[in-house]
C-alpha cells in the first residue's frame, strides 16, 4: 500500500524509531504516526486457461493408428494433428490411448 503526502503529493516512506513507526515525507516536514497495523491485500484475477486441443469434443471423430501407449502398453491410440508452431515447422501429433480405463494423452 502506498501512502502519499497530503501537502506535496510525494510518496511517504516508512520510518522506524525505538518505540514508534511513522510515515515521513522526504521533501516537506509532514509526518504521520502509525497507531495501528496497516495492511492491505489485493489478489489479481487469474487468466482463464483455454483448452488448445478443443476440449473433449475434439477427440470424438478422430482416427486411430498403431502407436504404443507409454503408460499401459496398449498397441493402439487415437491421434490428432495440430499446427502449434509457425507454418514452416511440422505439425504436432497428439495421441490418446484407446483403452477407456487408461485414456493417457501424450504428444510426439
Amino acid at each position: 500500500m502506498l501512502m502519499f503526502c497530503p501537502t506535496c503529493g510525494n510518496i511517504l516512506i516508512a520510518e522506524e524509531g525505538i518505540h514508534y513507526y511513522r510515515f515521513v515525507c522526504c521533501t516537506c516536514p509532514y509526518t504521520h504516526n502509525i497507531k495501528r497495523k496497516l495492511s492491505s491485500r489485493m489478489y489479481p484475477k487469474l487468466k482463464e486457461i483455454d483448452d488448445v486441443l478443443g476440449g473433449s469434443s475434439a477427440w470424438e471423430n478422430v482416427n486411430s493408428m498403431e502407436e504404443t501407449c507409454p503408460k499401459c502398453g496398449n498397441k493402439k491410440a487415437f491421434f490428432l494433428q495440430i499446427q502449434t508452431r509457425s507454418a514452416d515447422e511440422p505439425m504436432t501429433t497428439f495421441y490418446k490411448c484407446v483403452d477407456v480405463k487408461c485414456a493417457h494423452r501424450w504428444k510426439d
